[in-house]
């Protein structure tokens, strides 16, 4: 464990105490001004600042207790925000709501002076915000320090009988994190990695340990045999270093097991999804909820786009249909704001067969001279076919707005897997076609994970690690990076 690690952990506790006592204070000024139901004028009531100095002590108090108890001041870097987030609201409302059976069950015992209702919701909501926005900027302050090297960043050893080409991307996003540095691979031969020590015996990686050269241990595969890995684990044990392995697909769907019985033979069932029974019913309704609210906000601005683009080209469609390939292998029209000139739009879904498709027989040239990504996926260079609105729909996905009508219909959700053309799903391989046993998306893992950097192998690999490791959280953490992705184009 880095210093560093440790004094940012301890910044926090007098950080958030000070953050729960200010709240109080401003909770009370803000209620001087307005109360939740200012139509019904409710008589305006206070406290004094020493009584509620007392009350917001006991909370702060209570909260870093609450939270040290749940190693919410134990957070590495590392782990995922989100979630961390997450912990925060659920473990603040229970604290709140410990509170305030605690101070009314006192009343009369312990102190007589009564603290406003709307000033204990005023400063959760208060402080609760301002926790998590402490967070962010001292994960971000951490995360500098990191990348400019005043702070050391872990040192990595992994153990690796692979090539250099075979682990490239593997090593990127580790250096890409900025929280590692990759100093040393050990194996029983060398792998010549130029950057990188090779190291061939445990006795040697025995005395990185000794000498505290060495953070974390990363497993990805080796020559070793089982009973030396046993023993560099041990090691690890002893040294109090951090052992993890780069995971295969067969090692994560693991985790998504059920144990059950055929007659009396205990057997294990591996899903090929956790999303089942009551999970879709709550993720349609997820679906529903958010479809209303995006209607609501997005009224004028679909206004707009459907005017400039009638404004352009009048005589023809404002929503453009695609036939794209869904759940099972079955097809479905898939909607979008048209950024493409009518006469080269694909028509598919307008009962034109291919075969007398002018627009995708000029599609189909365009991919082969144009394309910066390889096949099924495409990505046209300097496109011919956009009409002037294209660049500033296409940048922040615009076009993509109208597939909340397949939202509504729900043959399509706010987060699974791409849907892609059926020409596409012709060159899909049997293992690939995984990601056609759920429904599609309007975002999806790709789209927040390097985006049109991932090549189609890419893409689906991150569609089938979707599929079977669902769950809400990580909805929830593509649909935020969605919106993080979509404008800073990153």
């Amino acid at each position: 464990m880095k210093k560093h690690e440790i004094i940012f952990w301890v910044i926090r506790v007098p950080l958030e105490f000070l953050i729960i006592l200010s709240s109080f204070f401003v909770a009370k000024q803000i209620r001087l001004l307005i109360d939740l139901a200012p139509w019904l004028k409710l008589p305006i009531q206070t406290i004094d600042d020493f009584s509620l100095l007392f009350f917001a002590s006991f909370w702060a108090l209570l909260y870093v207790l609450v939270f040290s108890l749940h190693s919410l001041y134990f957070i590495k870097i590392t782990w995922s925000k989100i979630k961390e987030f997450l912990e925060i609201i659920r473990y603040s409302f229970y604290t709140l709501t410990f509170f305030l059976v605690t101070i009314y069950l006192w009343k009369w015992i312990i102190y007589e002076v009564e603290i406003p209702r709307l000033i204990v919701i005023y400063a959760f909501m208060i402080w609760t915000i301002s926790v998590i926005l402490e967070r962010i900027i001292l994960n971000n302050i951490e995360y500098y320090l990191l990348k400019i090297w005043y702070l050391t960043k872990k040192k990595l050893l992994i153990i690796n009988n692979k090539s250099i080409d075979d682990i490239k991307e593997i090593l990127d996003d580790i250096n890409k994190s900025k929280v590692y540095k990759i100093i040393w691979y050990a194996n029983l031969k060398n792998k010549e990695i130029e950057w990188l020590r090779f190291i061939w015996s445990l006795n040697m990686i025995q005395r990185l340990f000794e000498k505290k050269r060495c953070d974390e241990v990363l497993y990805i595969d080796s020559d070793y045999w089982k009973k030396d890995l046993h023993s560099l684990w041990e090691l690890t044990r002893i040294f109090g270093i951090r052992y993890r392995y780069v995971t295969n697909s067969f090692d994560i769907t693991k985790t998504n097991t059920t144990l059950s019985l055929i007659n009396n033979i205990p057997v294990i069932e591996i899903k090929n999804t956790p999303l089942d029974n009551w999970w879709k019913v709550i993720k349609r309704i997820f679906d529903l909820w958010v479809w209303i609210l995006w209607v609501i906000l997005m009224i004028p601005l679909f206004l707009t786009i459907a005017f400039l683009i009638k404004i352009e080209d009048p005589k023809w469609p404002v929503i453009y249909k695609n036939k794209r390939i869904w759940q099972n292998g079955k097809s479905f029209t898939l909607y979008k704001f048209r950024y493409i000139k009518w006469e080269y739009c694909i028509k598919d879904a307008y009962n034109v067969e291919a075969k007398y498709d002018k627009a995708l027989h000029f599609e189909q040239e365009l991919i082969k001279k144009s394309s910066t990504r390889k096949w099924p996926l495409y990505k046209i260079k300097n496109d011919p076919r956009k009409t002037r609105i294209w660049k500033w729909i296409e940048k922040y996905s615009i076009d993509e707005l109208p597939q909340f009508i397949n939202l509504i219909i729900w043959n399509m959700s706010l987060v699974w897997p791409r849907p892609h053309q059926p020409r596409e799903v012709e060159q899909y391989t049997l293992d690939e076609r995984r990601v056609l046993t759920i429904k599609p998306w309007i975002t999806w893992m790709a789209q927040v994970n390097w985006r049109e950097s991932n090549d189609f192998k890419k893409e689906t690999a991150l569609d089938i690690f979707y599929i079977e490791n669902w769950n809400v959280l990580l909805d929830l953490k593509i649909i935020l990076k969605t919106f993080a992705v979509i404008l800073s184009r990153k």
